[in-house]
């Protein structure tokens, strides 16, 4: 019997499979292979369970086959409840979503929980998402997981602001959560929030905060995210702050219009809270920061002109390499001597519309204004910025210096990265590499160079969030 019943059920998925919309267009006024999908749903055999969740998925259409799908979840087992959990979610009629929600607040197996609250993402709506932030605060890691894919996959206008309102009355790490959920979703309507996050006393919070910003807000906000700057320490977080409002504003067309919403806001504000957004408008950088930043460095103000001096150090090119120049050569004070050399080091290979060749001159100059051995270090490290075979040759020179040979290798293995750079000149790129891989003793660094060797990809770790 059980032989011909699996021949059977066997037969009937073939002629599913192979007749879908026939067989199966009236299942939504109760077609009689809606229950014998159904039967395979409740099969024990999992492969013919599988020819039922994929039914479930593509060809049982309407509304009434969803409930009885989804009326079948607390009369299988643990492992048939995962699996048209997935089926249901992929499904994505709404209908099925009242027998989620029951069954996981029914259920004590865990896969069940991480299905059903992964099934929320297509099938809940905005009443489920405290339930999900519920759960984001608790300390379930793979139903954290799934609650967030939930919350960024979950449909509807209404979902975005449900997400901001518990973002609103959220604690700590939950509300940190809900903002990368916010950024994912692209929600724009969570600005005024993340706005007001932005000056808050969490020190995480005002971060993440800014950060989202960066990502969602425009021109228009730059004036409120000054807030932000002003607010956050001095320190890691202030450069975090500043780099958001340089980003937003670099999203203006016109370069030369970058810095205006920024210079606009900062007019209204006190001479303290002026001086405190220079550094900030040095990073948007154009014709109209630099009149402003030049003011400050003329200024008899001590702690102004130094300001005004760090500012024109966060450029975002090489446009005022001469002025740094200057300043690095000839000014009386070797704090500002020190801060326009590392700041040229930082400009000078940058990729901002110059030519590889403009760049990389530039560069061997600064390496010629250089003095000590840290300060070349940095220049044979930032060389890499210049994907030329000329930088190659700029580098390969202090593979022969023990004190520089690590940079060197790093260097040379990152410019090696690019295919497109490292094919045409396959045989430069050969023979420093095996300089590498003879003298590095970075693990990392000699796996590349063999990899690149051999033409072989390379990916780089991804970085986990703090």
């Amino acid at each position: 019997m059980k032989i011909a019943w699996c021949l059977s059920c066997c037969a009937l998925g073939l002629l599913l499979s192979a007749f879908p919309l026939p067989s199966l267009r009236a299942a939504d006024e109760g077609d009689d292979l809606v229950p014998l999908v159904v039967n395979l749903l409740t099969e024990k055999d999992k492969d013919l369970r599988a020819l039922g969740f994929e039914q479930v998925r593509t060809q049982a259409k309407g509304k009434k086959a969803t409930e009885q799908f989804a009326a079948l979840l607390p009369k299988l087992g643990p492992d048939a409840q995962v699996g048209l959990l997935s089926a249901l979610a992929d499904r994505a009629d709404p209908a099925a979503r009242s027998g989620v929600v029951e069954l996981l607040a029914a259920t004590k197996s865990d896969a069940v929980r991480v299905a059903a609250i992964a099934a929320l993402g297509p099938l809940g709506e905005p009443g489920d998402i405290p339930q999900l932030a519920k759960i984001l605060a608790g300390n379930v890691k793979p139903e954290q997981a799934a609650a967030k894919a939930s919350l960024v996959k979950m449909p509807g206008e209404a979902v975005s602001p449900g997400i901001v309102a518990e973002l609103k009355k959220g604690q700590g790490a939950l509300r940190i959560t809900l903002i990368d959920i916010l950024v994912t979703r692209r929600a724009k309507e969570a600005i005024p929030a993340l706005l007001s996050a932005a000056v808050e006393s969490d020190s995480a919070v005002r971060a993440a905060a800014m950060a989202a910003l960066a990502q969602l807000a425009d021109a228009e906000q730059i004036g409120a995210m000054t807030a932000g700057v002003l607010k956050a320490e001095p320190g890691t977080e202030r450069v975090a702050a500043e780099r958001a409002i340089a980003l937003v504003s670099s999203r203006i067309e016109d370069p030369a219009k970058r810095a205006e919403p920024l210079l606009t806001a900062m007019k209204k504000l006190s001479a303290t809270d002026y001086q405190t957004l220079l550094p900030t408008l040095g990073r948007v950088g154009g014709p109209a920061a630099l009149k402003s930043v030049e003011a400050a460095l003329a200024s008899t103000d001590v702690n102004l002109a130094y300001t005004g001096l760090l500012a024109l150090c966060n450029w975002p090119g090489a446009s005022i390499s001469d002025r740094l120049i200057q300043i690095a050569t000839t000014d009386e004070q070797p704090a500002y001597r020190n801060l326009a050399l590392k700041a040229l080091i930082r400009v000078a290979p940058l990729p901002d519309g110059r030519t590889d060749a403009d760049r990389l001159a530039l560069t061997l100059k600064v390496m010629g204004m250089c003095k000590s051995e840290a300060e070349k270090k940095l220049v044979v490290e930032r060389v890499r910025a210049i994907r030329s075979v000329e930088a190659l040759r700029f580098v390969v020179p202090y593979l022969d210096q023990p004190a520089f040979a690590p940079k060197a290798c790093e260097t040379i293995v990152e410019l090696a990265h690019h295919r497109t750079l490292r094919e045409p000149n396959k045989a430069e790129f050969h023979k420093a590499l095996d300089r590498v891989i003879a003298i590095s003793k970075d693990p990392v660094v000699v796996d590349r160079a063999n990899r690149y060797k051999n033409d072989e990809t390379w990916v780089r770790p991804k970085v986990e969030a703090p």
